[in-house]
């Protein structure tokens, strides 16, 4: 625990310095995760982004980019953006804490705790945070309704939508619910005795020296401002909506970096005792055995061989994305103060796959690539190397071909990048390997055929417009 404080401590000293706090990326990685950002703002008409990354466990970068408002002068890292939905994990948590104390349990039926909800004796508290209640959302959409321009609270919500009939027999249909969250956070209240921000702050925010704001609250000159855009019209500022409307499904503002914290105590399995962690990221199974990829108030999945905890966020205005890597002790957060737009997780990729390391490098892929690479510089020339192609291959390649190849693909030079799409596969006796060249403006896609061994001739080598 001393050396957690000394951490947190070192990133508050460091609160301004991008440069102190990037000590464990090297020049390169800042450079290339600047570079995500910047490119991502100018090409996608996002107002500002502020990303922090964890690594080994601890933050060791925080920075903000571009404008946050139009009255702040220049980007802040420690301003707090409107988080949303990333919120339901803190209230997911607060019932954690409410179990350990005895004081409730997830198999609980709501109608114990709030009355009148539509079959609340058959809806368990835990299919309020997996969102298999089947309570009926209230804010499908991606915009603002009419009814947001009028405060409501809590049993306001609950009232008009968790009143109506169910949308399926609870705990046998995954559907995203914010108004299964908003009835989890009355129970909290009437649990604990306590507002849910109180309660958070009282149990996670302070101990985890991390500011959380009522998003309600966070409005104005200081704060960072909603934006959006009509179709692919300008960028203009977004009317919030009004008091009440997210409450436990996604009331709170934070800042990058304060989220990562949390990130953080989830990776060290501090705060929260290592088994309520656990139920949080195990994914929730249906009545008929199907496994929903969502435990309490996170997703979990795996990809490209790295496990994920994720979630995402929108309010009025703004995106988040928080990706937590567990097995590689790492973290992205994005927030994004624009909701027209999917840079916030095209950002959060690629910093990714910056940050994490790479997948092992199979030899073979490795020498098939290279040689795949020569042969596509040979007949940009118009001179492949014959005796690298099958008796097939050979009578592909005809001198009409062959021109084809090299007038079309000599205007585009070297390319910036020759890489393996996908993995090897067995096909007909041959391996099976496609690639993507790109091109300062173009792409491509190759598809090739060998022998088998690292020798293998080509049976195929084909090339066409890259496909998204």
């Amino acid at each position: 625990m001393a050396f957690t404080r000394c951490l947190l401590f070192f990133a508050l000293v460091c609160l301004t310095s991008a440069a102190c706090l990037g000590q464990l990326l090297s020049p390169q990685e800042i450079a290339q995760v600047d570079t995500i950002v910047t490119h991502s703002l100018a090409s996608d008409g996002v107002p500002s982004a502020s990303v922090a990354i964890v690594r080994d466990n601890q933050i060791v970068f925080a920075k903000a980019y571009g404008k946050q408002s139009e009255t702040l002068a220049g980007p802040r890292a420690d301003a707090p953006y409107q988080i949303a939905s990333i919120s339901k994990q803190f209230t997911a948590a607060a019932i954690l804490l409410l179990q350990d104390e005895g004081k409730l349990s997830l198999d609980d039926r709501v109608s114990k705790y709030v009355p009148d909800i539509t079959d609340g004796d058959k809806i368990s508290i835990r299919q309020l945070l997996s969102h298999t209640s089947g309570l009926q959302d209230y804010w499908p959409q991606d915009y603002s309704f009419k009814a947001m321009e009028t405060p409501i609270t809590p049993e306001g919500i609950v009232e008009r939508w968790a009143k109506k009939p169910l949308d399926f027999a609870p705990g046998t249909q995954w559907q995203y619910s914010n108004t299964g969250y908003v009835v989890a956070g009355l129970i909290v209240e009437k649990v604990s005795g306590q507002p849910l921000l109180d309660f958070l702050n009282a149990r996670i925010f302070r101990p985890l020296d991390i500011t959380a704001l009522d998003q309600d609250l966070a409005i104005g000159d200081g704060f960072p401002q909603g934006y959006g855009r009509a179709a692919l019209g300008p960028v203009r500022i977004a009317t919030p909506p009004a008091h009440g409307w997210l409450f436990a499904a996604g009331e709170l503002s934070m800042s990058a970096r304060d989220l990562a914290k949390w990130d953080i105590a989830r990776l060290n399995r501090t705060l929260l005792k290592a088994r309520d962690w656990d139920a949080q990221e195990f994914p929730v199974r249906l009545a008929d055995g199907s496994i929903t990829g969502y435990g309490l108030g996170v997703a979990t999945w795996s990809v490209d061989g790295h496990r994920v905890i994720e979630h995402s966020g929108e309010a009025v205005g703004f995106l988040s994305e928080n990706i937590v890597y567990p097995d590689d002790r790492s973290a992205v957060v994005v927030l994004t103060n624009t909701w027209s737009s999917s840079a916030y997780r095209v950002m959060a990729q690629a910093i990714a796959k910056v940050i994490l390391p790479l997948p092992p490098v199979d030899a073979a892929d490795l020498t098939a690539t290279a040689r795949a690479r020569a042969l596509f510089d040979q007949l940009g020339l118009g001179t492949p190397d014959r005796t690298q192609l099958t008796e097939n291959a050979g009578y592909y390649f005809t001198p009409v071909t062959l021109k084809d190849y090299h007038d079309s693909l000599a205007p585009l030079g070297a390319p910036a990048s020759f890489t393996l799409v996908g993995k090897a596969r067995l096909r007909g006796g041959f391996v099976n390997r496609d690639y993507r060249a790109t091109f300062a403006g173009q792409s491509l896609d190759i598809s090739t055929y060998t022998e088998p061994g690292d020798q293998g001739r080509f049976e195929q080598f084909l090339i066409s417009p890259a496909q998204p």
